[in-house]
Order: C-alpha cells, then sequence, then structure tokens
C-alpha cells in the first residue's frame, strides 16, 4: 500500500489494480482494512479505527482513493463529491483509431499541423451519452438518447499522446455513472487498453485495465487549504513511453 497524502482528517491511497475499495463478494481483503490496520499501526490507536469511504474505483483500475479519517471530513467530502467540488482527473490507454473513421468525430487520432492545442494536449472534447446499467452482467451501455431508466453521463476528455496502436487521453468526469468511462470510450470505438468487457481485443497480463486514477485536487473540508495529489504511472512501459512529461524530459 502507498501512502501518497496524509493529515487527520483525510487520507489518499495510491490504488493497486486488482486491490477492491471495500468488501465485497470475493471475500478478498479490501483496500480499506489494509488503511486501517496501517493507521492502527503507525499511531498505536487502541480499539477500533475509524475510516470513511467516500468514493471507489473499479477493481482492475489504479490509482488516487481518498478516506476520510474522521467523521466530520467524512459527511463534508460526501457533499463536495455530491456536488461536483472535487476535481478528479483520469489517464487512460486507449485504442488508436485509424484517419476516416469515427475517430474523426471525437478527435481520437493524430493532431496534425493547425489542430487546436493546449498546452498540454490536445483539443477538450464532451462525450454525453445517456447510461443504462445492467446488473447482472454488471456493465453499462451507452445510448445517444434518453431510455428507460437511463442516468445522463458527461466527460470531457483531449488526447496528450500516441504510439502506433494507442492513444492516451485525459479524462474529467462530470457525472459519477457506473463504469462510465469505460463504456463512454469504448462507445465511440476506443476501449481502454485491457479492458474485455468493454471491447478491447485482449486482457493486459496483470489482469489491469489501463486506466489510472491520475489526480485529485479539493479544498480541504476542516483546513479549507487546497489539496492537490498525482499519482505515479503504473510500473509498465507503455505508459511510460506515452507520458508526454517524460517525452518533454528526455
Amino acid at each position: 500500500m502507498e501512502v501518497v497524502y496524509e493529515d487527520n482528517h483525510i487520507i489518499i491511497v495510491n490504488k493497486k489494480s486488482g486491490e477492491i475499495v471495500q468488501g465485497d463478494k470475493t471475500g478478498d481483503r479490501p483496500l480499506s482494512d489494509i488503511v486501517k490496520d496501517y493507521i492502527k499501526e503507525k499511531y498505536a490507536k487502541p480499539g477500533a479505527v475509524f475510516l470513511g469511504v467516500v468514493h471507489r474505483l473499479d477493481r482492475p483500475v489504479a490509482g488516487l482513493v481518498v478516506f476520510a479519517r474522521t467523521s466530520k471530513a467524512l459527511s463534508r467530502l460526501n457533499k463536495m463529491f455530491a456536488e461536483g467540488e472535487v476535481h478528479k482527473t483520469y489517464w487512460a490507454i486507449v485504442r488508436r483509431q485509424e484517419s476516416g473513421d469515427r475517430s474523426q468525430e471525437t478527435g481520437v487520432r493524430r493532431q496534425e499541423t493547425g489542430d487546436r492545442r493546449q498546452e498540454s494536449g490536445g483539443e477538450w472534447r464532451t462525450l454525453e451519452h445517456w447510461l443504462v446499467r445492467n446488473e447482472k452482467q454488471n456493465k453499462s451501455y451507452a445510448y445517444d438518447q434518453e431510455k428507460p431508466n437511463s442516468k445522463k453521463a458527461i466527460l470531457k476528455y483531449r488526447v496528450l499522446n500516441h504510439s502506433d496502436n494507442y492513444s492516451l487521453v485525459e479524462v474529467n468526469l462530470m457525472t459519477g455513472r457506473h463504469h462510465q468511462i469505460r463504456c463512454q470510450l469504448a462507445s465511440i470505438g476506443c476501449p481502454i487498453k485491457g479492458d474485455l468487457k468493454y471491447g478491447a481485443p485482449r486482457s493486459n497480463p496483470d489482469g489491469s485495465i489501463s486506466l489510472l486514477s491520475r489526480r485529485v485536487e479539493f479544498v480541504h473540508p476542516v483546513s479549507k487549504q487546497t489539496v492537490i495529489v498525482e499519482a505515479p504511472l503504473p510500473d509498465d512501459n507503455l505508459w511510460h513511453a506515452l507520458d508526454p512529461n517524460h517525452q518533454q524530459s528526455g
């Protein structure tokens, strides 16, 4: 377990792919229990340790998970997450599309000379869908029009880099839906690398999908100071090859 931020009210952990945030029917030991043991040992706390889960990441996803260490922080963080005051940024490696297909509509393609650029990536684009969750399949389906039992899903993304077969995209969620990033990117023909459930042709060797909770930013619910934390990239050659910061520094 890797702790990347810690104070009296909050602890932020860099979750490995394969770990579960909270206990489920598998019976596997959840990250929340591991964090409780860490706090108990580090601070020699007698009795039960309080730890509040304010959000989750899918099991095959890596990156930042925020926990509350006090009930005050938990109630305030829950409200902040619900009202969109916690800004989470994701990085994903997706299948790169060739020019001439739907990628021309979405921007997941090579950035040609003359494209509008920002300092550290391509043009921001927005995806809007209506998602329907299938509980039995543990999968969501995206539609262009509202359907019965659907929920509106909105995200913004931009292309940061390319290899011959893959694109690295940065994603900001405007809503928080079941498998939202996975489902919406797959719906435009760009499934996340390793994500068999949403159309990737093959799995990653370690069972992960190439989706990372990369950065989190919020105003601390107690101190009111701005907290900005960034997760390291997975120890994987493709992640580092596509890292635009690595290329710039090299």
